[in-house]
């Protein structure tokens, strides 16, 4: 597979009620055609947060969108522009990360996630620096992240809860 350069089509999630930020790489594919973060159908983030928070699960990028807010949790991308294949992590090069400060500036945030190794390492890289909070590295939601089943997500995303 080619590796394309990608530029972030999508603004924050976040208000001044966000406690939380989750972040993962950049979207994939599945993502950018659907117009929202975690669009994949199997990937699990939307399954895991609905059981955390006892909800439904969102279906419409609007429900997602309203389904972080009611939650205070800030949803966005380490990375703004990098060179990626298709969806995978391990083959970004060239990353221009996003810049944070709005989100900072607006939210009483009180923990970084990461949805993944790959987004942890950019994070480190290029955003704690600025920030100075170290994130928290969760597992990957991603199909592609089959050695990790849903129950362990859970258990391992619950720690967002702790922040809440």
């Amino acid at each position: 597979m080619k590796s394309e350069r990608i530029t972030h089509a999508f603004s924050p999630v976040f208000n001044s009620e966000s406690r939380v930020l989750v972040l993962g790489t950049m979207p994939s594919p599945k993502s950018r055609e659907q117009g929202f973060y975690y669009s994949h159908p199997r990937n699990r983030f939307w399954p895991v947060l609905a059981k955390l928070f006892g909800e439904e699960q969102p279906e419409s990028p609007e429900g997602k969108r309203a389904f972080c807010l009611r939650n205070k949790i800030a949803l966005w991308d380490v990375l703004a522009e990098c060179d990626i294949e298709g969806a995978s992590d391990s083959s970004i090069k060239n990353a221009v990360p996003n810049d944070f400060s709005e989100i900072f500036e607006t939210a009483d945030i009180k923990a970084v996630f990461c949805t993944g190794a790959t987004a942890g390492k950019l994070y480190k890289k290029f955003i704690e620096p600025k920030t100075g909070i170290p994130a928290v590295v969760l597992p990957s939601t991603s199909p592609a992240n089959a050695k990790v089943n849903f129950e362990e997500l859970c258990k391992e995303y619950r720690k967002i809860l702790e922040y809440m």
